[in-house]
This record gives structure tokens, C-alpha cells and sequence, in this order.
């Protein structure tokens, strides 16, 4: 299908490789406007040169973060913010979290908490929290977050979540799965005037889990990658999200393949969620002082408030 996403201005993380990349080139393709994050200066100069080789005429920028580091991520969110001023815009349509990794072995962040939660599901609450009154601007702000199946075959302790023993990398990787489904779920449920999705790509031939590992996991996914599609499949349902002008999050916020269906259990439990994002908030130092309350209306023209943290 052909989606036309002109004049929208979506931001991409972990945009240099795998589904991340596919997104910003398609996304160019049909009109957006993309800032495209990566944490490798080279590696984001040579994406954003293949894109516009394929669309000499897009609209794109290459921004640097390392989303294990909470300090640039609050710098990208001002960078962000910056570049759109220049462009002339004052909103934000869409964002794609998708920036994320696999590692087979502990490490900590110089936050001090482990890797796999701090990239996967923090830094994408960290970076969606400080671009929310961005996305509220605009007529129909989305959050898209990568998620994976494997989130629904998990146990989840979020009181030893930031530094788990014993650590097996696996495990760590669905419980951010997990996170990624809960954090939409809540997102929803505060936020009535951003629509949030969870996008479950299926089995995609990335190199996600050689990036972090030389071990048996890079072995174990180098074998079984091949068994999975091209990244080019999945992003027809990112587009499909984007494109797509109210979509009733009531009847599923979780999607593969465009179509909705249903999370685990777990993902759909309201005190879960609620925990989880009052741990974020701990986390990223998001605390109750440092809130902003956010006046929307609705289609009524009634006055709502809307408590973000």
C-alpha cells in the first residue's frame, strides 16, 4: 500500500539499521518530515546520504544519542526541539520509539541501572515525556513503541528491575518487551489526546542481538535471524499507524501486521502499568515537584488536566 504522510513531521530512534532505518526511508518516501536518531556520528551521516540518494528532494535530519545516557537524551529532546523552530514547526506527529538492544552480559549505566531496561524502556520514556507537549500540539499525536512477542512469556519485579540478580540476558530483553506494552497501555489511559501503539515486528533478520554479544546468543540469533522477514514488512504497520486518522485504542493498542490483537495478561494490568510508570518517573528523576500539568480540550470544549509524571 502507498501511504501518504506529507507534511508530517515524525522522529525515528534507532534509525541507522534494521526496522529503524526502514522506517525513515519509507516514511521520506511518502512526504514526512523525519529527524532520524542514532548514537554514531558516521553511521548517521551515512544513512541520512542513502536515504537522500533515494529521495534527493526529502526532508531529513540525522540527530546524535545514546540512550543508555539520560543526559543526552534530554540534550536530543532540546536538539529536537531546536531543529523544529529552524524548520518552523511547533509540533510533533508522530514518534517511533524504536531505539533498542540485546545483551547477553550485565551492564550498568553510568546511572547506574542496567543496560537493557535503561535503553529499551527508559530512555524512550525519557525522551517521550520531554517531547509530550510537542505531540499535544499537534491534531493527532501518536507514540509508536517496539515491542515483541516474547514480552508475554515473562515474569516482571519491577522492585529489582534496575539492577536484576541474577542477570540472564534474555529474560532482560522481554522484560523490556513488556515495559514497551505497559508504557503505551498507560500512556492511553493518561493522555486521551495522544494515541500510543505498541508494534510487535514479528521475527525480522536484524543484527540486534550480535551488537551486544559474541557468546551463544550471537550464535543462537545468527542461526535463527535468517528464519525472519526483511525489515521492509514490519514498517508497512508503523506507516499504517501513522497514516491512519483515529484509531479506537480501546479495542487494541497493540499491532502486528496492521491488524490489532491482544497483549499478555500482564500488559493490561492497570496497577502494573501504574507502577511502572511511577518507577520511570523515580528513575529518570521525573519527580512530582518537576510535573506539568497539561490544559487540553476536548472536542466539547470542555477544560481537562492531564498530570504527566
Amino acid at each position: 500500500m502507498r501511504y501518504n504522510l506529507t507534511d508530517k513531521i515524525i522522529i525515528v530512534t534507532g534509525a541507522t539499521s534494521g526496522i529503524g532505518f526502514a522506517c525513515v526511508k519509507d516514511l521520506v518516501k511518502a512526504g514526512a518530515v523525519v529527524i532520524g536518531v542514532g548514537r554514531n556520528e558516521n553511521r548517521n551521516r551515512s544513512s541520512k546520504n542513502a536515504v537522500l540518494e533515494l529521495h534527493p528532494n526529502g526532508k531529513l535530519e540525522y540527530l546524535l544519542c545514546d540512550f543508555s545516557v539520560q543526559s543526552q537524551v534530554r540534550k536530543l529532546a532540546e536538539d529536537i526541539r531546536y531543529l523544529l523552530t529552524k524548520w518552523g514547526f511547533d509540533h510533533i506527529d508522530g514518534l517511533i520509539n524504536n531505539a533498542g538492544v540485546y545483551l547477553e552480559k550485565k551492564q550498568m549505566t553510568e546511572d547506574g541501572i542496567e543496560m537493557t531496561f535503561a535503553v529499551n524502556h527508559l530512555g524512550q520514556f525519557l525522551l517521550t515525556h520531554q517531547l509530550l507537549s510537542l505531540l499535544l500540539k499537534a491534531e493527532n499525536g501518536k507514540v509508536l513503541t517496539t515491542s515483541s512477542y516474547s514480552h508475554r512469556t515473562t515474569p516482571l519485579n519491577l522492585k529489582k528491575i534496575a539492577d536484576p540478580f541474577p542477570y540472564i540476558g534474555l529474560l532482560a530483553y522481554k522484560r523490556s518487551k513488556l515495559c514497551n506494552v505497559l508504557f503505551s497501555y498507560e500512556l492511553n489511559r493518561r493522555f486521551p489526546y495522544i494515541t500510543a501503539f505498541a508494534v510487535d515486528p514479528g521475527l525480522v533478520n536484524t543484527g540486534i542481538a550480535s551488537k551486544g554479544s559474541n557468546g551463544i546468543s550471537n550464535w543462537v540469533w545468527r542461526t535463527r535471524r535468517h528464519k525472519g522477514t526483511s525489515p521492509e514488512l514490519p514498517v508497512r504497520t508503523y506507516l499504517y499507524l501513522l497514516s491512519q486518522y483515529d484509531i479506537d485504542t480501546s479495542s487494541g493498542y497493540y499491532f502486528k501486521n496492521c491488524e490489532a490483537m491482544k497483549p499478555s495478561q500482564k500488559a493490561v494490568r492497570k496497577e502494573l502499568a501504574e507502577e511502572l510508570w511511577d518507577i520511570s518517573c523515580k528513575y529518570t528523576n521525573c519527580h512530582s515537584q518537576q510535573c506539568i500539568k497539561l490544559m487540553s480540550k476536548t472536542k466539547k470544549g470542555a477544560q481537562s488536566e492531564h498530570l504527566f509524571c
